[in-house]
């Protein structure tokens, strides 16, 4: 079996506990999007900080 070498590995877990409706929620949006659950929290994440100052992006360009 040849080694296959991801290009972007994760390494780190998040655990998280929801109420049930929320569970059915994300259970919704993966049948859906046809996403995995992981997808969809990473794209969660990825546009909450858009809207969040409390994260910022690093600027490839000093102002």
């Amino acid at each position: 079996m040849a080694n296959v070498h991801k290009e972007n590995p994760r390494y780190n877990v998040v655990s998280l506990r929801v109420t049930d409706e929320e569970k059915a929620a994300l259970e919704e949006v993966t049948k859906r999007t046809r996403k995995s659950l992981s997808m969809v929290m990473r794209e969660a994440i990825l546009l909450y900080s858009r809207e969040v100052t409390l994260f910022t992006v690093p600027s490839r360009y000093s102002a």
